[in-house]
């Protein structure tokens, strides 16, 4: 229930504060304008960190990486990172970073707004995974920042997401454990 509620909220938020202020929502950079330039810069930051840290999480002491899951389980997962991605980037990247950078120059408006996009995972990470955090925080938040929109940072956001329902030592994060002390799974 609470990451349904926590959804919602963080994509329909930003929406309705633009209505309420009669602002329209791409002046915040709240579109999908997927030009190449911004697909070819996503896939080549996308493999120039996940290569690296799929040879770390393969060779990472205790663990048997990647996971083994059934098929169906495997697409609920995608499906769910790929939802929660867009749902994030809509509300951090597409909203509050938008607000931030009215107020801060470009540095200080990726530092807190990966700062606070951090804080909300951790319900679903330890500290030391929520440091990793911060730092896809900045890579998404600079992709906003280079191309305007929303589209690049998602899709980065949402290959992490995938990658990490296999990748990520257990060690740091289990989603499924935390579903299943909320009596989610």
């Amino acid at each position: 229930m609470i990451p349904t509620v926590a959804g919602i909220f963080f994509a329909c938020f930003p929406f309705l504060w633009c209505r309420a202020r009669r602002e329209s929502p791409e002046s915040y950079g709240l579109r999908f304008a997927v030009s190449r330039g911004a697909l070819r810069e996503c896939a080549a930051v996308t493999f120039l960190i996940l290569i690296p840290l799929t040879i770390v999480s393969v060779n990472w002491p205790g663990e048997d990486l990647p996971r083994r899951v059934g098929a169906a389980r495997a697409l609920k997962m995608a499906a769910d990172g790929v939802g929660a991605a867009l749902v994030e980037e809509i509300f951090f990247r597409g909203w509050l970073q938008p607000m931030l950078r009215k107020k801060f120059r470009a540095a200080a408006a990726v530092i807190l707004t990966s700062a606070v996009f951090a804080s909300a995972h951790v319900f679903v990470a330890q500290t030391s995974f929520m440091i990793a955090v911060f730092f896809m925080g900045c890579v998404m938040c600079g992709l906003r920042e280079r191309h305007g929109d929303i589209a690049a940072p998602t899709l980065f956001h949402a290959a992490g997401n995938i990658w990490a329902v296999w990748f990520v030592p257990s060690r740091f994060f289990s989603l499924a454990e935390w579903a299943e002390k909320l009596g989610l799974s």
